[in-house]
């Protein structure tokens, strides 16, 4: 099941025990405070993407909203969220209320029953699980319970952090409309939806889905964990590399496998997938890309850390300080910023190397270390670039750490540090691609992968 179901397998790892729990409007109020001072003590440049003024006055408009003598999870954390969004950084958010989710989904709670994908501001449906079959995947929806959808959408945006709205609207897509139209409206037993089908508009009446048996546990997430190596004819071989991140001795030796095979058969065209690929360590990252690399590297150009004491005591618990990269947090002075230096990485020895052409597949859920990854690729000439442009930018705000809010015990991601792609071109775009691609509805059907095969194949 986890492996395609990875909200599922993270969503119950977690205990459901404090979801019914209710929060004084005293502590609300005390985190509140806590988490405008703490994110500035901690955050790497809070203000880059938003004004101090602008942050203020959207804390001082949500403490305002808390009027009640107490508030449940999910009200606080949908507070919370909407406050950190503000600073418009997608590694700096509260993430998603996963704990009162799975336990109004497992008390037979219902949700809205279908799925979009969003292109140039229009949804898209890319999954149906309603009982009415009349509704065509790639319909646009227009509406739900008579809101335009545009408004639908901008009431979920402050829940989701993100430095643009073509961000957002990735990371909507996919942790879905389902899941988070039930957190902003809450539970609804029917939906009037209208849609565009054909150049005809229709409205239906759609009933609300069971949340676990009729929707969680029939549907696959989007980012794609695993890993996958295959032949797609006899000159193109295909690898997904899957998260990075994991047991890095099985995924070493995933890699090696991949290459041994790829070089002991000559194929002349590597096709390397980094597209749903939710991101994450340069240590794998790295030790991908010294088999296509042909001189040594580096993946960023430019690192940059903030320390702060709530960081060092993040560390101090949880890290090995002996290593010298938790050691220069630990080392330097509350709030200073400072260089930290990584070593050029070597290519494998060339026997090992591959020296065909590389193809790297991106799209806009290509996240975090994969959109750094592609513009390290890019830069260095390493491949071509293939689909379209990521939604993450390839500098960026990241390197998060966490720490809890000490009244309601709220999770807080924050960013410590700032990664500068190695060309050092910070021109606010996601890595564009060489060639040009659009992935529509992030379905099945493989429009990217399709089209470079048919470029491929006229060569």
């Amino acid at each position: 099941m986890c492996r395609n179901k990875w909200f599922l397998c993270m969503a119950f790892a977690y205990s459901l025990q404090i979801s019914a729990q209710r929060f004084s409007k005293a502590d609300i109020l005390s985190d509140l405070n806590y988490l405008r001072t703490s994110l500035e003590e901690t955050h790497f440049n809070l203000f880059a993407y938003t004004t101090k003024e602008a942050f203020e006055r959207n804390f001082q408009d949500i403490r305002k909203e808390v009027t009640a003598d107490s508030l449940d999870l999910l009200a606080v954390t949908n507070l919370f969220q909407r406050m950190v969004s503000k600073a418009n950084n997608a590694h700096t958010r509260i993430p998603f209320p996963v704990q009162p989710y799975l336990s109004y989904a497992n008390t037979g709670g219902t949700v809205f029953p279908l799925e979009v994908a969003i292109e140039s501001g229009k949804a898209y449906v890319r999954k149906n699980w309603s009982t009415n079959s009349n509704i065509a995947i790639g319909s646009e929806l227009k509406s739900i319970n008579g809101m335009p959808i545009k408004k639908v959408f901008e009431k979920i945006y402050p829940q989701i952090s993100a430095e643009r709205l073509y961000f957002k609207q990735a990371q909507l897509e996919s942790f879905t409309l389902p899941r988070h139209y039930w957190q902003v409206f809450g539970e609804h037993s029917e939906f009037e939806v209208e849609l565009e089908q054909n150049g005809n508009l229709l409205t239906y009446t759609l009933q609300a889905i069971n949340a676990i048996e009729a929707y969680e546990m029939k549907r696959g997430d989007i980012l794609q964990h695993d890993r996958d190596f295959k032949y797609l004819n006899e000159a193109v071989a295909y690898l997904r590399p899957g998260a990075l991140s994991g047991e890095e001795d099985l995924y070493q030796k995933f890699i090696d496998s991949t290459f041994t095979d790829v070089n002991d058969k000559k194929v002349e065209n590597l096709i390397i997938d980094l597209r749903n690929n939710p991101g994450g360590d340069d240590a794998f990252s790295d030790y991908l890309v010294s088999y296509i690399a042909d001189k040594p590297f580096k993946w960023t150009s430019k690192f940059q850390l903030k320390t702060s004491a709530i960081l060092k005591k993040n560390v101090q618990q949880t890290k090995d300080t002996t290593q010298a990269f938790w050691r220069s947090v630990v080392a330097h002075k509350n709030g200073e910023i400072y260089h930290y230096d990584f070593d050029f990485y070597d290519p494998q020895p060339l026997p090992k190397r591959y020296q065909g052409k590389v193809y790297v597949l991106v799209n806009r859920q290509s996240y975090s270390q994969s959109t750094v990854t592609a513009a390290q690729i890019q830069d260095y000439g390493f491949g071509k670039i293939v689909g379209e442009e990521t939604a993450e930018f390839p500098n960026l705000f990241a390197s998060i750490f966490n720490y809890k809010l000490p009244k309601t015990g709220i999770a807080v991601d924050v960013s410590k540090g700032k990664i500068k792609r190695i060309n050092g071109v910070d021109d606010g775009q996601g890595v564009i691609p060489d060639i040009h691609i659009n992935d529509h509805l992030l379905d099945e059907e493989d429009e990217i992968l399709k089209e470079l095969l048919k470029k491929l194949s006229e060569e």
